[in-house]
């Protein structure tokens, strides 16, 4: 039997064939080049038509979260655009191939998230080439560790930032006047605003202030029909958490200390976009989803 997001299954067995090993990658991190693939969903999302004739946004889309989401887009009936690092061209190609293959429209959109010129032309591209936009996720992000405060740069803490929520607001910003009542925009926060590592200073602060952004701006946007809310991923593995997201010879036990046991893997993750992405969650706004594992938030 096929397996897919419906079956039936015990959670902390999910997976078991993956596992987290300590591998290094340079850069920002190939899916493409993971030891042990992260399972992106591409073999078991089934689409049910919940975004049909829906125009999408995902930055961060070449791999991890972003690319398991953007899959899981296409096959619920909506054309994905996905913003990426020009070094994430295999990763990126190959995600353009499964939504085609989906048969939705595909863009791909190389690019550095900390130029607000950049955010704020793919934002108009996805507008041109699909005729409109209606689902924007701010997912792209940096994550480097930091064993140090001293050792914490000028220059990391700064692009930390420009990436993971300045970018947010140029795209956000230049997505409003595209934005039609009934549109959502969703962004990606972390474990990490509730629970922060110490060595993630700087990517701590910025996912508690795409919390609180997102919360402002759900409240500013609600009377006009736009939803805001935000998706929280606990560990996830994907190639950001190899490319010097978390010291490597932690790798080997990554997610062991959530209930459940294990990392998440970004195909656990693309239900909870494509549910705040779709109608069913009409009277969601506001709200911060965890998917961690079960680690206790506020």
């Amino acid at each position: 039997m096929t397996t897919d997001q419906y079956t039936f299954t015990d959670p902390t067995k999910l997976y078991s064939s993956i596992k987290t090993t300590a591998q290094y990658q340079e850069g920002p991190g190939l899916d493409a080049d993971l030891d042990n693939k992260a399972d992106l969903g591409e073999d078991t999302y089934r689409g049910s038509g919940r975004l049909i004739g829906r125009k999408a946004l995902v930055t961060g889309g070449d791999s991890g979260i972003g690319a398991a989401t953007a899959i899981a887009f296409a096959r619920e009936g909506a054309d994905v655009a996905i913003s990426y690092l020009p070094e994430e061209e295999e990763d990126a190609q190959r995600i353009v191939g499964l939504i085609t293959a989906a048969g939705q429209q595909a863009l791909a959109l190389p690019g550095d998230l900390k130029d607000p010129a950049y955010c704020r032309d793919i934002v108009a591209q996805t507008v041109e080439a699909f005729g409109g936009l209606d689902i924007l996720v701010n997912n792209g992000g940096k994550q480097q560790h930091v064993e140090d405060l001293a050792d914490l740069s000028d220059e990391q803490f700064d692009d930390t930032f420009k990436t993971n929520v300045y970018a947010m607001f140029w795209l956000s910003k230049a997505a409003l006047p595209h934005l039609k009542p009934g549109s959502t925009i969703i962004n990606t926060s972390s474990i990490q605003a509730y629970s922060p590592s110490e060595n993630l200073v700087d990517y701590a602060t910025t996912k508690a202030s795409i919390n609180a952004f997102s919360k402002a701006l759900a409240q500013q946007l609600g009377v006009k029909g736009i939803r805001v809310n935000v998706v929280a991923p606990g560990p996830v593995w994907t190639p950001l958490q190899t490319a010097g997201g978390q010291p490597t010879k932690a790798l080997k036990e990554f997610g062991q200390d959530t209930p459940l046991g294990r990392a998440g893997q970004p195909a656990e993750l693309a239900p909870a976009f494509v549910f705040l992405a779709s109608a069913e969650s009409s009277y969601v706004v506001g709200e911060t989803l965890n998917v961690n594992g079960g680690m206790p938030t506020p």
